[in-house]
């Protein structure tokens, strides 16, 4: 329950490629132009530690982390950028709008990497507890078409996105179980559409779900 207030959280997840970050800074442009306070952020990062322990999680040294380090790193990050940026902004009644959160950590290590949803879940509790985002929007498509994005946009690819097809499946069908396990606060979007069409179906989405106009 909300006091009149405190602002909402909303969280931007998806598969490579899908357009994710496009749609976040489309959305957050829209709350504003609706006179809404809107804070907008990034995991790993959204704060100068988490944004350090970011740059480890993309570069990270020769022969890289096990999928339990990197967890634990997200992790870590998580707790710094909910006490320094996303709960304090929350408390003055600004939207805030977050390029992935915990959902990711539970679909690309957990599932992807296959680390196990138990110990995903064990860390989601200890460090985020019951705090969880008002509406989380998950962007879906095929994986062939997210990953021949990706290709377009950045031929080399990044550390996931050079990853094999299974990993990418994985994440998907993660996502997808987080969604059916929590209806009432994901929404699965077709992201396979024009930007416009996707931004459209994004706006009325969470306008309806949390009764605001946008």
């Amino acid at each position: 329950m909300h006091c009149a207030s405190r602002g909402r959280f909303v969280t931007f997840e998806g598969v490579e490629g899908a357009g994710k970050s496009t749609q976040v800074r489309i959305f957050a442009e829209t709350a504003e132009a609706a006179g809404l306070k809107v804070v907008l952020t990034r995991e790993p990062g959204g704060c100068e530690s988490a944004e350090r322990i970011r740059e480890l999680l993309l570069h990270p040294p020769a022969g890289g982390l096990s999928p339990l380090s990197e967890a634990l790193l997200h992790y870590a990050a998580r707790r710094e950028h909910l006490g320094k940026t996303i709960e304090p902004a929350l408390a003055e009644g600004y939207w805030v709008v977050c390029d992935r959160f915990a959902d990711s950590t539970m679909a690309y290590q957990g599932y992807g990497l296959e680390l196990g949803a138990g110990v995903v879940s064990a860390l989601h509790d200890l460090v985020v507890g019951d705090f969880a985002a008002d509406i989380t929007v998950i962007l879906d498509m095929p994986i062939e078409t997210g990953l021949a994005r990706a290709k377009a946009r950045s031929p080399e690819g990044d550390r996931y996105e050079r990853l094999d097809f299974d990993f990418h499946r994985r994440v998907r069908d993660g996502f997808l179980e987080i969604a059916r396990a929590h209806p009432a606060r994901c929404i699965v979007i077709d992201a396979d559409r024009t930007q416009e069409a996707v931004a459209d179906a994004v706006r009325m989405e969470i306008a309806r779900r949390l009764g605001v106009t946008l």
